[in-house]
């Protein structure tokens, strides 16, 4: 019966969605019982589902090298590429004192990243660029690599992956002067599709002085792009 209930949950915002792709929601969209089933009942699900899935494209799952697939897939799903999905493994932010009264921009670049887009399940994998301006306190720079990573890790849309880093960053450092870029290759458009393998796509983010032409461009201009 859950099974039915879930299916006909699909299939009603399939009819609903169509082709359209977009989704302007900054939240990443989630049902309300996203979490009332554990990391190990959902990766017995989801073994089983895909084990289902390999079936019908025929392949041998009696074979000594697929017979495992399943449950390594599953568990990469619930504990590795999509583990940012649950609020849980969001990364603790301990801020320090800006003791040297640094006012100047704070750049982190070149953050590397894997996410997975929302529409294929293919990767996407990129940089991501941060700047800030101290309003009193300092961030560890682990903890932007982490930040980035946790939202990375769930089925993504780009313009939606840079937002949740401004906004989580904003909301970490309590102040508005952040920036973000992200520069990313998506599996979508060069394995599949057109198969182009050399474009990338950039989307950013400015808040509080990043909105002035001097500092945006100061920051372009410290990445050399």
């Amino acid at each position: 019966m859950q099974e039915k209930n879930i299916k006909d949950s699909i299939n009603s915002i399939i009819e609903e969605v169509g082709n359209n792709h977009f989704s302007a929601n900054l939240n990443t969209p989630l049902r309300a019982d996203a979490f009332e089933l554990d990391d190990e009942e959902k990766i017995d699900l989801i073994e089983e589902k895909f084990r289902d899935i390999m079936h019908i494209l025929g392949l041998d799952l009696l074979d000594e090298s697929l017979r495992g697939t399943p449950r390594r897939v599953a568990k990469m799903y619930v504990k590795e590429v999509f583990s940012g999905l649950n609020p849980e493994n969001k990364p603790p932010v301990t801020l320090f004192t800006n003791e040297y009264n640094y006012s100047e921009l704070l750049v982190e670049k070149n953050i590397q990243f894997y996410s997975h887009c929302e529409h294929h399940f293919v990767p996407i994998v990129g940089k991501v660029h941060i700047a800030y301006v101290s309003s009193g306190n300092v961030i560890g720079l682990s903890k932007l690599h982490r930040i980035v990573n946790y939202y990375a890790r769930r089925p993504q849309v780009q313009e939606r992956l840079t937002m949740q880093i401004g906004n989580a960053l904003k909301e970490a450092l309590m102040t508005e002067s952040v920036a973000v870029i992200v520069d990313a290759d998506h599996f979508c458009v060069s394995s599949r599709g057109v198969q182009d393998q050399t474009s990338s796509t950039i989307t950013s983010y400015y808040g509080g002085v990043f909105e002035r032409t001097d500092k945006r461009d100061e920051f372009l201009k410290l990445l050399n792009i």
